[in-house]
């Protein structure tokens, strides 16, 4: 392939930053080895999404077969309050370290309210087994979090020992970092970002105009989670300005002009509208 000017660089895989992180809502094996085929070069996590580790078939030749394409797996959030939330968690530590062999987990209270002080003290256990993921924000609508307890959130779950903290928007794209509308919270992201620098977090993005205002935002190395396995090549083209949405975005402003008569520089607008 003709390399292309004006392209933005990408990271090699194991990566700090420009991480993508794909939801595995229940995949199955072929499917898991047609997503590998296809793009198992462009992800690095694979998250197996709230419970569907309990209830899927072949769950451990599936972890062997993303760790065997140099992807780390790791169980949802939802599944591991599923178990705090019984008063389980060695179990859980038995469960992912012993018997599954996973080095990534994910810590969230989502679902139910866990005092963060107890939340940090998991996290900090578990970062002693492997690499932890720690989410911030609730999946209910209703629930609102101020920005200051955000950005507090995430320092101190950083602080514990999480390796990435990741901003909550569920599988929907419509809670926590976002409006009910799917757009963006602007004035809490930019809150966020003045506190916690942005390669520690993973912005859940489930859908593309979310994933073109990060890219608009950020550049091309934003750390993304909640990708559609379908949407991996989508977005790496929405990463190096392939795409409509972002083709003039890493082009010289003397380029933009030229082909666009009327290009303006005036990126704030755009990045304030998702």
């Amino acid at each position: 392939m003709i390399e292309l000017p004006h392209v933005p660089k990408r990271g090699a895989k194991p990566r700090n930053k420009g991480i993508t992180m794909v939801m595995d809502k229940g995949l199955s094996l072929r499917q898991a080895e047609d997503m590998i085929s296809a793009s198992g070069h462009l992800i690095d996590f694979v998250k197996l999404g709230f419970g569907t580790s309990y209830v899927s078939r072949n769950v451990n030749d599936k972890l062997a077969l993303y760790k065997s394409a140099g992807i780390r797996p790791y169980l949802g959030g939802t599944f591991f309050e599923a178990f705090m939330v019984r008063n389980m968690f060695d179990d859980y530590l038995r469960l992912v370290v012993d018997k599954l062999g996973l080095d990534a987990m994910e810590v969230s209270d989502g679902s139910i309210r866990i005092d963060h002080e107890s939340k940090c003290g998991y996290i900090s256990k578990l970062s002693h087994h492997g690499t932890v993921l720690s989410e911030v924000g609730s999946k209910e609508a209703g629930i609102l979090i101020s920005p200051n307890k955000w950005k507090q959130m995430m320092h101190d779950e950083l602080q514990a020992g999480a390796w990435k903290v990741i901003a909550e928007a569920r599988e929907s794209g419509n809670v926590g970092i976002y409006r009910p509308s799917g757009k963006a919270h602007v004035s809490l992201i930019n809150k966020i970002l003045n506190k916690i620098p942005q390669e520690d977090i993973i912005w859940e993005a489930p859908i593309k105009s979310q994933q073109v205002y990060w890219i608009k935002l950020l550049g091309a190395e934003v750390n993304l989670g909640n990708i559609a396995p379908d949407e991996v090549i989508p977005l790496e083209t929405l990463r190096l300005g392939l795409r409509g949405d972002t083709f003039f975005t890493f082009l010289p402003k003397e380029i933009a002009q030229v082909w666009i008569p009327e290009y303006k520089d005036d990126e704030k607008e755009e990045k304030e509208a998702v």
